[in-house]
C-alpha cells in the first residue's frame, strides 16, 4: 500500500521564490471530503490527476496516497462534481539540501496563506530548513487543502 510521509509548514515572506527550480498553477477540487478518505480532483498546468488519500496516522504526518493521472478533459469535467468549490493555488518547487520543499501560496478565499510541505523516508528523518520556513502545522487538519475548501483561510 502506497503511504506518504511529509511535514508541513508556513512560510514567512516570499524569499522561497528567488530559488524556486519550477512553479506550477494548481487547480483542484474534493468529490469527498471524510476524514477516512479524500478524494481529489486535480489540474496541475495541463496535466489531469485523481488522488485518494486515507486518514493520518496520529501524528499526521503518514497516511495512504494513491493517484493516477487522467486526461485532463475528464479533471475539467469531474471539477464540475465537487463540493465546495476549488482551490486555486501556484505551487513552487525548492530545493533544500537532498530534499525538495513544495510551497504553496493560495488564491481567491485562501488569499494570503502560504504553506510549504517536503516528503521524506520516514518521520524522524533529518532535513535541512530553509530560513523562510516558520511554524510546522504537520497534523492540523485546518491547513490540509481538502479543509481549506470547506473553511477558508480568510475565514479563520
Amino acid at each position: 500500500m502506497p503511504f506518504e510521509i511529509e511535514k508541513k509548514f508556513l512560510v514567512s515572506g516570499d524569499t522561497f521564490k528567488q530559488d524556486a527550480k519550477k512553479q506550477l498553477r494548481i487547480i483542484q477540487g474534493y468529490l469527498s471530503t471524510v476524514p477516512e478518505r479524500t478524494v481529489r480532483v486535480r489540474i496541475k498546468d495541463d496535466t489531469g490527476y485523481l488522488t485518494i488519500k486515507g486518514k493520518g496516522n496520529e501524528s499526521g504526518a503518514t497516511r495512504y496516497e494513491w493517484e493516477q493521472e487522467i486526461p485532463v478533459s475528464d479533471a475539467q469535467d469531474l471539477l464540475k462534481l465537487c463540493d465546495g468549490g476549488i482551490i486555486d493555488k501556484t505551487r513552487f518547487l525548492v530545493a533544500s539540501g537532498k530534499h525538495t520543499f513544495e510551497v504553496d501560496e493560495f488564491y481567491g478565499d485562501n488569499e494570503g496563506l502560504v504553506v510549504a510541505e517536503v516528503e521524506l523516508e520516514s518521520e524522524d528523518e533529518e532535513f535541512e530548513k530553509p530560513a523562510w520556513i516558520a511554524e510546522e502545522v504537520t497534523g492540523q487538519n485546518k491547513y490540509y487543502n481538502a479543509m481549506l475548501m470547506l473553511t477558508p483561510f480568510k475565514n479563520w
